[in-house]
């Protein structure tokens, strides 16, 4: 558990740095006219949905707050397979407030146990985190 944790922390500090320099001038002109950085907290950052029929759609709502002084702002959620589907207000969330993040699996066509991801981008100090969903699947019979 703490490896995978490590491990995802580490692909998202990698894919954060990918970008270089142009990475804080996107970021700025993103962010509002308030001149303060945003900072995106998840109360979690993972959701284990445990044992669930295979054909069923099973639904999550990760929450989150903006603990910075600037406005946030979500720029996109993607996730590692199209069984996973993201929704998310595209509005700014000021500083102080909250917002969140549905997630819906759907486990057509799955058995066994899922591990899905999404891949949250925004214009945060640390503007990549990534939020894990598992499922164990039984068949139908």
């Amino acid at each position: 558990m703490k490896t995978t944790l490590y491990t995802l922390f580490l692909a998202a500090v990698l894919l954060a740095s990918c970008s270089g320099s142009g990475n804080k001038a996107n970021r700025n002109a993103d962010s509002s006219t308030d001149g303060g950085d945003a900072v995106i907290a998840f109360t979690e950052y993972e959701y284990d949905f445990g044992k669930v029929k295979a054909g069923t759609k099973v639904r999550h709502t990760f929450s989150f707050e903006n603990q910075g002084s600037g406005s946030l702002v979500i720029q996109s959620a993607l996730t590692s397979c199209g069984c996973t589907v993201p929704k998310f207000d595209k509005k700014p969330i000021a500083a102080g407030k909250g917002g969140k993040l549905d997630v819906e699996f759907d486990t057509s066509g799955r058995d066994g146990m899922q591990t899905k991801t999404i891949t949250v981008h925004s214009n945060a100090t640390v503007p990549v985190v990534i939020l894990k969903i598992t499922a164990e699947v039984e068949s139908k019979n």
